[in-house]
């Protein structure tokens, strides 16, 4: 008896994929928003890079959320999240690399790892057919 084949809807799981990590990671670029982002001043100056740098959190967790939402630009907003989750790392994950979540034995960046490998694959795969810009 054959396998019934499975129809894929590969469109569809870009848009999820897309909203998904549009919606959540905007929560952030919110509370920036509304709170500063003055703090990042230290961990840049910690690691010899200008504190000007801070302002492209609005730009990674503001506009780039908003565009992979209305799936405009998706590859370019995507590589944009992808490197600002490279620099939250950088700059203030790094020890804990190594580390497990005492709170319940995840991987202590688990958080910044996702929003990063959602954001490769959406730069990588593009947004689909479903968007204000087809890929």
């Amino acid at each position: 008896m054959a396998m019934p084949s499975i129809k894929t809807h590969p469109d569809t799981g870009l848009l999820v994929l897309r909203l998904g990590l549009g919606a959540l990671l905007l929560f952030h670029g919110i509370y920036k928003a509304t709170h500063g982002v003055a703090w990042i001043a230290g961990p840049l100056a910690k690691h010899g890079l200008p504190p000007w740098m801070m302002y492209g959190v609005y730009v990674a967790e503001i506009i780039a959320p908003v565009l992979l939402i209305f799936g405009l630009w998706t590859r370019i907003a995507a590589l944009i999240i992808a490197f600002d989750m490279v620099m939250a790392i950088y700059l203030a994950r790094l020890g804990d690399i190594g580390k497990v979540n005492p709170m319940g034995g995840a991987w202590a960046i688990e958080v910044e790892a996702m929003y990063l490998v959602m954001a490769l694959t959406l730069a990588l795969a593009g947004g689909g057919r479903y968007g204000l810009t087809k890929s």
